[in-house]
């Protein structure tokens, strides 16, 4: 999500100084742009329109189009390089974000007016001949290399850079992450095709021949090559699919030389215009067939009262070499490696190795990147962005010299029923100040209460930081003290506790816990994904005074020990949080918590173990379907707030992994192991449904499920129970759970309300009986997605 509204916002940024005006463009023929663009009124006569009313009845049986992709579908193993021993290549990439189809008028009016030499940046772009003006460009040289057995396979980036208006953010680095993950590289040969974070059915895929349309065009000649020409579009326009041609070898090898993809005009993608990918294959000296040449064009509206935009990435492979590699390239776990100085590669060796040239003003990119920065109007801009994105602000402008960030900004003030508003003020230290040693905290206060609170923190990282110390390899030690109030279930939240939003609650939020706590905790990564924790926490615990919870006061010493390891995860740093860029990396983790009676104060010895495990699977042109497993064990006696509590979420916004009509704390177990699965069917239904297709809404389907139980030694109520004073009586609303008879809610969803809205109806199925059981309610989120 944060990647997606950074681009948005970003654009909005970059587009809002674009005030469009309607005026002819007469008075602007001959005007200068860039070097060798000039503006001319042009009038084409078209001699001869054909227009068919009648479509023709479209059959696979004896079509010899069908014929011949069936062949190549067949053909397509012997295309793969990973069938080879070893392989290694060079693959340049440039990627350039710009305003697009810019008007004379855009110039001389608004803040762009404001820019000086604004003129000499718009240029011509040869894939659309519309005027545009480039804000961005990153340029990436990197070495990929692969050995089958044993297996390895590594890409080692070489060079690396990125120029433009995303310098002006701290998170800038987000967004040419984001950029690169949405306009990904594209392999026709795969079964499914990963584009704009969607999945496309590649039309040489084993399913393409149920899913397009094939059609023999012509016959022509491609660099001295003989080839078939086939045009294909989707049965269903509105399905992720391409529309294009693909140019294939006459001969017997079905080799694709040349494909053209494009989407259809009534394709469900959101904010695309026009898309267009064109791949052509090169043949080596030893006869082996390999992508050479990939060229993608995005034109992207956002909104209609906004300036278009367009994203142009080239991507050249050369170099391939199917030679022996030295154990000293491969040996490394690390999937990827930034060679040393990588970011800091002089324009010489960009000359050397770049199989492209840059236009003029992608060289003059620095220079427009100073002029955005103090074009009038550019402050308010890029403040509003890095207030919503980024959720702190800067106290210096230059982010090369800025020691400390404001924030979070969403949670300046939230609600609770113990202090009514509450206000909070935070910061924290960047490695400009200290590149190893970092300080985060707040101080907060409720109004109704008369209570204040805080947080400090203070981490030492032992390796080296561009910035804060959650990036990427975390290998650290933190001490933290914290005296807040909180509900139980708070810990499950993805956001913020005190995020604005999520304090507005459906559920009574009367069960809260003042808490003191002082924590030591050390975090080691590895490259391979594995990330290892260990804590020791020392914690006293106090019902909030006559609200909903019987009064207690407990302390515990707790060691925790924890194993998360995600293989070929990929992340980018926000000021906040890292984010997950690829879901569809497993994620599976585990760990042990042992409470130490008498040591620092604890008065309990207990041992809770938990693992969990997420994935998201892809159903090809029916979406996807994420599914969580979580399972533990609380193995000794202990009072209930040291019990298993549910992930249950009480405010109206939908957060994943969590119930959402589960009351906080309505069931307390032992032993207790859960599932959730929610499906995004992407369209493939309302797509077919006339008048609803026309809305462009998508469909999602979901169940929530949980198994649990209480052991006598654990349930104050049972007979049989000789727990003595250690267990305290349940606060009014918790039950027990049955071992029979598990909880389930299902959620039925549409997304892409407006493109930009996810609403979800919650069904409860079991425990209807409770008096604390809501049967259901509706939740909803931001969400854009293309």
């Amino acid at each position: 999500m944060t990647r997606r509204l950074l681009l948005l916002l970003v654009m909005v940024a970059c587009t809002l100084t674009v005030n469009r005006a309607h005026a002819t463009i007469a008075g602007y023929n001959g005007r200068t742009y860039g070097d060798s663009v000039r503006w001319y009124e042009r009038v084409q006569r078209l001699d001869e329109v054909t227009v068919t009313t009648r479509r023709k009845h479209y059959s696979r049986k004896n079509n010899p189009a069908v014929e011949l992709m069936k062949k190549v579908i067949a053909a397509k193993r012997r295309s793969e390089l990973s069938r080879h021993d070893y392989y290694s290549y060079e693959k340049y990439q440039k990627l350039t974000l710009a305003t697009n189809d810019i008007h004379p008028e855009d110039l001389t009016k608004g803040m762009l007016a404001k820019i000086p030499d604004v003129f000499r940046q718009v240029e011509l772009c040869p894939y659309n001949n519309k005027l545009i003006l480039p804000v961005m460009k990153t340029e990436t040289l990197t070495q990929k290399v692969y050995r089958r057995q044993p297996h390895s396979e590594r890409e080692i980036v070489k060079g690396d850079r990125a120029d433009g208006v995303n310098n002006a953010f701290q998170s800038g680095d987000l967004l040419v992450a984001a950029l690169k993950d949405f306009f990904t590289d594209v392999d026709i040969y795969d079964e499914q095709i990963a584009l704009l974070q969607q999945r496309f059915t590649s039309p040489i895929s084993r399913d393409a021949i149920g899913f397009y349309r094939f059609y023999i065009i012509d016959t022509l000649s491609i660099d001295g090559y003989r080839c078939i020409r086939l045009s294909f579009v989707p049965n269903n326009p509105q399905d992720f699919g391409f529309s294009g041609d693909i140019c294939i070898l006459d001969d017997s090898s079905y080799q694709v030389k040349r494909c053209d993809l494009t989407i259809p005009k009534r394709s469900d993608v959101n904010f695309v215009d026009d898309i267009r990918i064109v791949q052509e294959f090169t043949k080596l000296e030893n006869g082996e067939w390999v992508l050479t040449t990939d060229d993608m064009i995005v034109e992207i509206r956002l909104f209609d009262f906004l300036q278009k935009g367009v994203v142009i990435r080239n991507t050249r492979m050369g170099g391939h070499s199917f030679s022996p590699l030295s154990d000293s390239m491969l040996k490394d776990e690390t999937h990827t490696e930034t060679a040393h100085k990588a970011q800091n590669r002089s324009e010489a060796f960009w000359e050397a190795h770049r199989p492209l040239g840059l236009t003029t003003s992608e060289r003059r990119m620095d220079e427009f990147e100073e002029n955005f920065k103090n074009m009038g109007g550019s402050k308010i801009l890029t403040f509003i962005v890095r207030a919503l994105v980024e959720n702190y602000i800067e106290t210096d402008r230059r982010k090369e010299y800025n020691k400390l960030d404001i924030g979070p900004v969403l949670s300046t003030a939230s609600v609770n029923s113990i202090d009514g508003l509450r206000t909070r003020i935070g910061g924290q230290t960047t490695a400009h100040l200290h590149p190893h040693l970092f300080f985060n905290g707040y101080y907060a206060h409720g109004w109704k209460s008369r209570q204040n609170y805080y947080k400090t923190e203070l981490t030492y990282s032992f390796n080296r930081k561009d910035y804060l110390p959650h990036e990427f390899p975390m290998r650290s030690i933190t001490f933290a003290s914290a005296y807040d109030i909180c509900t139980p279930t708070d810990k499950f939240l993805s956001t913020d506790k005190d995020n604005m939003f999520s304090s507005i609650k459906w559920d009574r939020t009367d069960r809260l816990v003042l808490y003191n706590r002082q924590q030591l905790t050390i975090i080691r990564e590895e490259e391979c994904g594995l990330r290892s924790t260990i804590s020791l926490k020392t914690e006293k615990n106090k019902a909030a005074a006559g609200l909903g919870l019987t009064p207690y006061s407990l302390r515990t010493t707790e060691l925790r020990a924890e194993l998360r390891y995600a293989p070929g995860e990929n992340f980018v740093s926000t000021k906040q949080h890292r984010r997950m860029i690829n879901l569809d990396a497993p994620v599976f983790t585990l760990s042990h918590a042992t409470g130490i009676d008498g040591f620092l104060g604890g008065q309990y010895r207990y041992n809770l173990t938990e693992m969990s495990f997420f994935k998201r699977f892809r159903a090809k042109s029916w979406g996807k379907v994420d599914v969580s497993l979580k399972a533990g064990a609380q193995w000794n006696r202990v009072p209930f707030p040291l019990l298993i509590m549910p992930a249950s979420n009480v405010s109206y916004i939908v957060q994943r992994d969590m119930f959402g009509l589960m009351s906080n704390m309505e069931f307390l177990t032992d032993r207790y192991a859960s599932a959730h699965l929610s499906w995004d069917l992407n369209g493939k239904i309302f797509n077919r449904i006339p008048l609803l297709r026309n809305l462009k809404w998508r469909e999602c389907l979901g169940i929530r499920t949980m198994w649990g139980t209480l052991t006598d030694k654990n349930n104050p109520e049972s007979a049989s129970n000789t727990g003595g004073n250690i267990l305290m009586p349940f606060p009014e609303g918790a039950h027990a759970m049955n071992p029979d008879k598990p909880y389930v809610e299902i959620i039925a969803g549409v997304h892409n309300i407006f493109r930009c809205l996810h609403v979800e109806y919650v069904r409860r199925l079991t425990y209807l009986d409770l008096p604390t059981a809501s049967r259901h309610g509706v939740r909803f989120k931001l969400s854009v997605k293309f």
